[in-house]
């Protein structure tokens, strides 16, 4: 670690906060300054590149000074009056619990900009595929960074527009169905979120979180608490997404470009429990005690749900996308992580942390291969793949086949790798819940949950063996529907092996991010922080 003053640490936060918002204006500008290339095109694209490579390394430097000695203190803090009649503040800072997201959505957004400079999806300028990326990645970086109240819901509300224009402009097939879908879910959950956060702030004459944590809800009465848990927990649960309200998710992701679906389960699903951790459980507790077996229920409904809907997409004549498997794969694990959350001890809500920073890589992964296998085949259609003279990438592609088997291995939870050790804390929560919670229920809750590990190794290896290990004989080869695939190239090389690497350093060293987070984590549901 590097020693770095915290004047130095606002500056670095606060440039990775507005950093990516400056970016996208300049990206709009006729030629974005000081960069060149073989076409406006290409100089715009670069620009992307340039702008989050700028950011990650500042997102590096910044995890690098951190003081890894006191993970629950709020860092690189900035705190200075917006709009003194609201009592509003712009109030940023950092502790182990938002660091981790933050350099997470740094480097994947990066690595779609490295991308697409490659691999620009079919659709307008980009000039304004650009510029939406920034913008998302701003928002995104803003909600992670931000300890005020009002700013963390303008921040939460910033990533709409730009996902949904980039699912409806730049997404595929059924695009602008996909996108009002998606539009108008978050926008109505959002409503209800803003009613909660109003209430909080009337009731308490602050919206400032960390003046609300250190409270820890004395200054709410109970019923307040319930009403406003209920109300912003309604919000963040479909930007989670919770079952049942998920139904936006697999459409948004099957139409979105590649690169729309890894930022949209990598980072925009970690908005919605990070709200939960940042928020809620610390500011109103005995509002969280009341629902939380609601919450842990409706978890391990979507853990099942979202298993059984992959399995029978897997199935062989269910004419499955692999896309949409993989969206419905996100419900499923991240009701992992609510059921972390909904403990409410230290264990389960730190499994909830850990799940979010696994599920971003590697499920950031699988939709970089799938979308490397769709521009390849034309098709992420399981049946349709069958039928162009068999899928087998182990002979046609090793290399692609081979990753897209790591990153199912590792979704299903092997150990060794990151998948495991999210949802094993999570279960281990379940096990033994907060004192106030029904532990009958819990166990309850964590068999149907560990039930819902197997369904996920089932559809999973189902996947592996239909994709990876179809027919590959000589005359399925020269059938007229046969294709022919190129291997993983030098740029989707690049993109990846981060997450690659990534995923087996924190399944091989989970200490490194648990390190981080459980100081924080503690000190959060012990009342407050500092």
């Amino acid at each position: 670690m590097i020693d770095i003053s915290e004047s130095v640490m606002q500056y670095l936060l606060a440039l990775i906060v507005v950093g990516p918002l400056i970016g996208a204006v300049l990206a709009l500008l006729p030629a974005p300054p000081g960069l060149k290339g073989k076409s406006p095109d290409q100089a715009v694209l670069r620009h992307g590149v340039v702008v989050t490579g700028v950011i990650l390394i500042a997102a590096i430097v910044l995890a690098l000074g951190f003081d890894h000695d006191r993970p629950s203190r709020i860092q690189a803090t900035t705190d200075t009056s917006w709009i003194p009649a609201l009592h509003v503040r712009i109030h940023l800072g950092i502790d182990g619990i938002s660091l981790p997201l933050l350099v997470l959505t740094a480097l994947l957004t990066f690595l779609c900009a490295l991308y697409s400079y490659f691999k620009m999806p079919k659709g307008p300028s980009p000039k304004a595929f650009v510029a939406l990326i920034l913008l998302l990645e701003s928002g995104t970086l803003a909600t992670f960074a931000v300890l005020d109240l009002l700013l963390f819901f303008l921040a939460f509300e910033m990533v709409l527009i730009p996902m949904y224009f980039l699912i409806a402009r730049w997404g595929g097939a059924e695009r602008a169905a996909a996108a009002w879908k998606f539009i108008l879910f978050t926008l109505l959950g959002s409503v209800v979120m803003l009613l909660g956060i109003l209430l909080i702030g009337v009731k308490s004459g602050t919206f400032d979180i960390m003046a609300l944590a250190t409270d820890n809800g004395r200054g709410l009465s109970t019923s307040v608490q319930v009403i406003a848990v209920l109300a912003i927990g309604i919000g963040l649960a479909v930007k989670t997404p919770m079952w049942p309200l998920h139904s936006w998710l697999p459409d948004a992701h099957t139409a979105a470009p590649t690169v729309g679906s890894v930022l949209l389960a990598g980072v925009m699903l970690k908005m919605g429990t990070y709200g939960f951790v940042r928020i809620l459980l610390p500011i109103a507790p005995d509002g969280m005690r009341t629902f939380a077996p609601y919450l842990a229920a409706f978890a391990v409904i979507g853990i099942i749900y979202g298993s059984l809907a992959c399995l029978n997409l897997a199935k062989q004549g269910a004419k499955g996308d692999l896309k949409r498997l993989i969206a419905y794969s996100s419900v499923g694990h991240m009701g992992f992580v609510l059921l972390g959350i909904a403990t409410m001890t230290p264990t389960g809500v730190n499994g909830a942390l850990f799940a979010n920073i696994a599920h971003g890589l590697i499920t950031g992964l699988l939709f970089f291969l799938v979308g490397a296998l769709k521009d390849r085949a034309g098709t992420s259609d399981l049946d349709t793949l069958a039928e162009q003279g068999g899928m087998a990438l182990y002979g046609k592609a090793p290399r692609l086949g081979g990753l897209l088997a790591f990153a199912a291995v590792a979704s299903l939870g092997l150990p060794g790798l990151a998948g495991f050790w999210g949802e094993m804390l999570a279960l281990f929560g379940a096990f033994d819940p907060a004192d106030d919670l029904s532990r009958p229920a819990f166990l309850v809750f964590m068999a149907i949950a560990a039930f819902g590990t197997l369904l996920t190794a089932a559809y999973m290896l189902l996947v592996v063996r239909r994709v990876c290990m179809g027919p590959s004989t000589r005359k399925a080869q020269e059938s007229p529907g046969a294709v022919a695939l190129a291997d993983v190239q030098g740029y989707e090389f690049a993109a990846w092996t981060p997450l690659v690497a990534l995923t087996v350093l924190a399944g091989l060293w989970p200490a490194a991010l648990l390190g981080l987070t459980d100081p924080a984590v503690q000190k959060l549901l012990a009342g407050g922080l500092q």
